[in-house]
């Protein structure tokens, strides 16, 4: 069994199989080749030498792709650290909107326009939740991410909203959370089922869904029949407490991916090995075993299309005037404006104390690494297999 493996390994040594015979879309292979590729010297990179015991270190690029799980670290400090400028100082709410997995077959096909729609309902919701004065009676402030997988890559469309308990009031005036909660859970799920389910009849009248079931008359009403035979379910975890708690907490769902090299235990011949949580026993950890091509094809189906945005920002933080907005919030809290001199030098004294610790030579452990050679990249090359 082999150990160290990580998801570009197993593209690269056991994904010709599954590229021989499945069309990957442009973005699909775009993400495949990208993956397999990072910190390695497909994309180049560069050398550096300790300055004092003369060890070399050869360090390659990073791909940067959304789903590539060794690029998204970084970039979730980076959004983080933007994001503490936005956090009022109030009760965080964690709510998640569910899709029933009825609607995978869509979401297979028409991926955009559905997730589109998610995202609409779930919003149109917690807005209209938040105007109404029984609940709040103002605009909210909220970010809702997307997720489309479950621990073993299977399908699960979903959204995470992050909800601040309160609202502004057209007075001025921030209207707190009552009763402990934010909104009720029952209600929610009611609403939000009927926004969604009105917003997919409409755009398949306007011809937005190419999934066989939008073309036929017969199999749109058992689809609707089936989806207004259950309950729908708007999961509400318990308030969060102050901004670093909910910075911490909002980070483990901004960047992820479909899974984590760390999750992925080894080979055992052609099947992967992982772990997962088995929700079934009480989120109890178990390995899966998969075919390598099996593995490939769940994740290839969570690769977002092209240019769509999975995190979002409403209310108070829709970019059309949040600055404006969280002011307002901020005065009516009556809570200090961030200072950005003091959020940009914690920025920097974090970029410099990492720099620090990456360029010391864990080899000697006196020397610094310093740059002595470019590695440019090889002229691309056609990507194997079929072409995508």
């Amino acid at each position: 069994m082999a150990h160290g493996v990580g998801l570009a390994d197993i593209l690269r040594d056991y994904g010709q199989p599954y590229h021989d015979s499945h069309d990957l879309s442009v973005v699909q292979g775009k993400a495949w080749r990208a993956i397999a590729a990072c910190r390695t010297p497909a994309l180049g990179g560069h050398v550096e030498c300790c300055d004092r015991c003369g060890v070399l270190r050869y360090q390659y690029h990073s791909c940067r792709n959304r789903h590539c799980p060794q690029c998204q670290t970084r970039a979730k400090e980076a959004w983080l650290a933007a994001r503490q400028r936005e956090l009022l100082p109030v009760p965080y709410f964690h709510l998640v909107f569910t899709l029933p997995h009825a609607l995978n077959g869509l979401a297979g096909c028409d991926s955009r326009a559905l997730y589109t729609l998610l995202f609409g309902a779930a919003a149109q919701t917690l807005n209209a939740f938040a105007a109404n004065p029984r609940w709040l009676g103002g605009t909210p402030s909220f970010t809702l991410v997307l997720h489309t997988w479950k621990q073993d890559l299977g399908r699960h469309v979903h959204v995470h909203a992050l909800v601040a308990g309160g609202a502004l009031a057209a007075d001025g005036q921030w209207v707190g959370a009552k009763r402990g909660f934010l909104f009720p859970v029952k209600a929610l799920s009611g609403v939000y089922r009927g926004k969604f389910m009105d917003a997919l009849d409409a755009a398949r009248k306007v011809g937005c869904l190419h999934h066989d079931a939008a073309q036929s008359d017969a199999s749109w009403r058992s689809l609707i029949a089936d989806l207004r035979r259950h309950d729908w379910v708007v999961y509400a975890k318990q308030p969060l407490g102050g901004p670093a708690q909910v910075l911490e907490y909002l980070g483990r769902y901004t960047h992820r991916v479909a899974i984590s090299n760390e999750r992925i235990l080894g080979m055992e011949g052609s099947r992967v090995r992982f772990r997962v949580r088995d929700s079934a026993n009480g989120n109890r950890k178990k390995v899966v075993r998969l075919e390598a091509g099996e593995f490939i094809g769940r994740f290839m189906q969570h690769i977002l299309p092209g240019g769509f945005k999975r995190i979002r920002h409403y209310g108070l933080l829709g970019p059309a005037h949040k600055t404006a907005h969280l002011a307002a919030a901020r005065e009516a809290l009556a809570a200090p404006q961030p200072d950005p001199v003091v959020v940009e030098s914690v920025e920097a004294f974090m970029r410099r104390v990492a720099g620090i610790e990456w360029l010391n030579c864990p080899h000697c452990q006196e020397g610094r690494f310093v740059l002595v050679q470019a590695i440019p990249a090889p002229l691309p090359r056609a990507p194997p297999g079929r072409s995508s």
